[in-house]
């Protein structure tokens, strides 16, 4: 400052005015302290109920797994990437048993902690790491471990101090097939890692259960014998929560009424929106899609305007669903138990970060209702945790022999609850002297997971709105039940009529299936019943690029239904596009004609025009549908079309889908 503005400013204040300044503030500092110092004396509310928060952020200190297991003693990290809960309840099991052995795990989600510290866990005597790993999609890493598969991939460290284990979930009707367990197994191996015991394999479309305690079996004798180790089992119990009753004075605001994570986030909403804090979306249209039959098929829109959710065609919509009521009321009725009664469940590991299995306090209700997933077949060690609750002799051996791992016990578990697809709740109305506690039931039930819809629209043409296109789902077990889809039953009661509103929790997940980044490359789409659901969207993009006098490429669908009367979805829109010369439509009616006609035929039946496309233009063939039989038939008649029409060996036809895949000019959106 110069010295002209000190002699401008100085005479603003006199001696008389700076006393009185500092008098002031003087006063302002004592009375802050003394306020502080009496707000801090004085005693905490008696029998105050803590409530966790479900968001917390995770400070520096926080992602080091290493110091944590210092300090708590710990010489076992389960790992779990999970994109449905299966590979995180996997790794919580067995990180529970570890006390069994004389040892103590903890469960971490590598998307939380800084997995660079794998080459310190040689500095903890007798350590290993275990890897429970999901593949996700076309042989991609969940959500929650993409940046550990990239920094793997990327990484050259020395991971020779690290001892570890890999156990994958998959399911063999994909291409690629336990992708993820079979990458870290082997790259970890690579960077000097040493392995404990050999990899293990779960198949998700056969029998996960069997295929998990059948490498758990192995795992931990492997563990003792590396480490040379007495082999002693300890007897523990195997909850892993205990029940807390909240005050009866509770607040409603306090209690938890079916929130993904945050405390009242479903009446107070705020961006961003994602997995942990869904946008409750309001339901403007409903529509039944099918003409005829005793099936149903949903076309519904939600609007989303105001959330500042993006997503581009072909990406997915994750839907949080409720389960049926009336499913939920019989485990109050058959446990006899008030639902309505508020409960909590306190993790009995202090050390834990996870403190309760799910959002409490909460009432039991709400926890069968929002959190816990009541239709699914129970594993085989929460059949043996009820049974202990079996009064009659002979309910308690049945169930002791299903949990059982012996070959008997395998067969009648295959049998008794997969095959006759029962769920917890049939085998308690099928053991009836069996009366577990409901909060126990509520712990080892697994968490109710979003479900996930290709979205059928295009932000092009509906920027504030997301379409679905979904078959209900409901069919009659071997056991004459009628078992129905959780999130697709749920759907079809959100007509929005006589001016009832309906909302739905839902996030945008990202996907790779994609239109070209070029609007005239050219394009087939192979998508029969539901497996419209993107091309919808792509069409529509296509269709308004058009409208706007961009040069749009060729676009070949090839749709397949049952009868044009019954199951032809959107007939009408997408005639209209062959009308405008969008499209060129090829529809399989399977069940109009003595012999079945599929997908696959119509492309034999164009093999020239299917390698010109994709053979000659460089363009995209997408497919998306049914994983298990459609999706890989159709594979095969590709390899025979590029074989025949491209003058390749069978060999050399593969390594051009392989390449395309690479290009991104092959894409799969399929389930199973």
């Amino acid at each position: 400052m110069s010295q002209e503005a000190i002699v401008t400013v100085a005479p603003m204040f006199g001696v008389l005015d700076i006393t009185i300044l500092v008098g002031a503030a003087t006063f302002g500092v004592f009375w802050l302290v003394k306020k502080k110092f009496e707000s801090s004396s004085s005693p905490p509310p008696e029998n105050s109920f803590k409530i966790e928060t479900r968001l917390t952020s995770m400070h520096s200190d926080d992602r080091s797994f290493i110091s944590k297991m210092k300090n708590q003693n710990r010489n076992i990290v389960v790992f779990y990437g999970s994109q449905t809960g299966t590979a995180e309840e996997f790794a919580n099991r067995l990180a529970k048993e570890a006390a069994r052995y004389g040892m103590k795990a903890m469960v971490a989600d590598p998307e939380e902690y800084d997995m660079e510290e794998l080459v310190k866990l040689g500095e903890i005597e007798n350590s290993v790491a275990v890897f429970c790993l999901a593949t996700y999609g076309e042989g991609d890493p969940t959500d929650n471990s993409i940046e550990f598969n990239e920094w793997l991939q990327n990484g050259e460290v020395d991971l020779s101090c690290l001892n570890y284990a890999v156990f994958g979930l998959g399911n063999k009707t994909y291409e690629h097939y336990n992708a993820m367990g079979k990458f870290v197994d082997k790259r970890v191996e690579e960077l000097g890692g040493r392995r404990v015991v050999e990899l293990g394999l779960g198949d998700d479309d056969a029998n996960i259960e069997e295929d998990f305690v059948t490498w758990k079996e192995k795992f931990w004798p492997a563990v003792m014998d590396f480490f040379n180790l007495e082999f002693k089992l300890q007897d523990i119990s195997m909850r892993q929560y205990k029940l807390v009753s909240p005050p009866m004075d509770l607040p409603q605001e306090k209690i938890f009424k079916g929130e993904i994570a945050r405390l009242r986030s479903f009446t107070n909403q705020r961006p961003p929106f994602d997995a942990k804090n869904p946008y409750l979306a309001t339901v403007k249209a409903w529509k039944e899609l099918f003409k005829g039959g005793d099936r149903s098929c949903m076309h519904i829109e939600m609007d989303t305007s105001g959330s500042k959710l993006r997503y581009d065609s072909g990406d997915h919509v994750a839907i949080y669903p409720v389960n049926d009521s009336e499913l939920v009321q019989k485990f109050g009725d058959l446990l006899n138990i008030d639902l309505d009664t508020l409960f909590s469940l306190q993790n009995i590991d202090e050390d834990s970060t996870k403190k309760s299995p799910f959002p409490v306090p909460c009432t039991y209700r709400t926890a069968l209702s929002h959190y816990v997933d009541i239709t699914a077949c129970p594993r085989t060690h929460v059949i043996k945790e009820i049974a202990d609750y079996a009064t009659n002799q002979e309910d308690k051996e049945k169930l002791l022999l299903l949990a059982s791992n012996n070959p008997e016990g395998k067969a009648y578990y295959q049998k008794f609850v997969l095959d006759d697809c029962r769920s917890l709740l049939h085998i308690l109305e099928d053991f009836p002297s069996c009366k577990p506690p409901l909060d126990m039931v509520c712990e080892l039930l697994p968490r109710l997971q979003a479900r996930f819809y290709s979205i059928s629209s295009s932000p092009k043409v509906h920027p504030t709105a997301v379409h679905v296109t979904a078959v209900v789902v409901r069919y009659t077990t071997p056991t004459g039940r009628i078992n129905k889809g959780v999130a697709t039953t749920w759907l079809s009661s959100k007509k929005p009529e006589d001016g009832v509103v309906h909302t739905v929790p839902c996030y945008i997940r990202k996907s790779q299936f994609r239109l070209p980044p070029r609007v005239q490359t050219p394009i087939i789409m192979i998508g029969p019943g539901t497996g419209i659901a993107p091309f919808r969207g792509f069409l529509q993009e296509r269709a308004f690029l058009k409208s706007e006098g961009r040069p749009v490429g060729e676009n070949v669908l090839y749709f397949g239904c049952r009868k044009k009367d019954h199951d032809f979805l959107y007939e009408e829109e997408l005639n209209s596009y062959v009308q405008d010369g969008v499209l060129k439509l090829r529809v399989a009616f399977s069940r109009e004609q003595a012999q079945k006609v599929y997908v696959q035929h119509l492309l034999k039946e164009d093999a020239k025009d299917v390698w010109r496309i994709i053979g000659q233009e460089n363009g995209h063939l997408y497919l998306c549908g049914d994983a298990k039989n459609m999706a890989r038939e159709v594979l095969e008649t590709l390899i025979l079309i590029i074989q025949t029409e491209g003058n390749m060996s069978e060999a050399d036809a593969r390594s051009f889908i392989k390449k395309m895949e690479g290009q991104r000019r092959y894409a799969t959106d399929v389930w199973s």
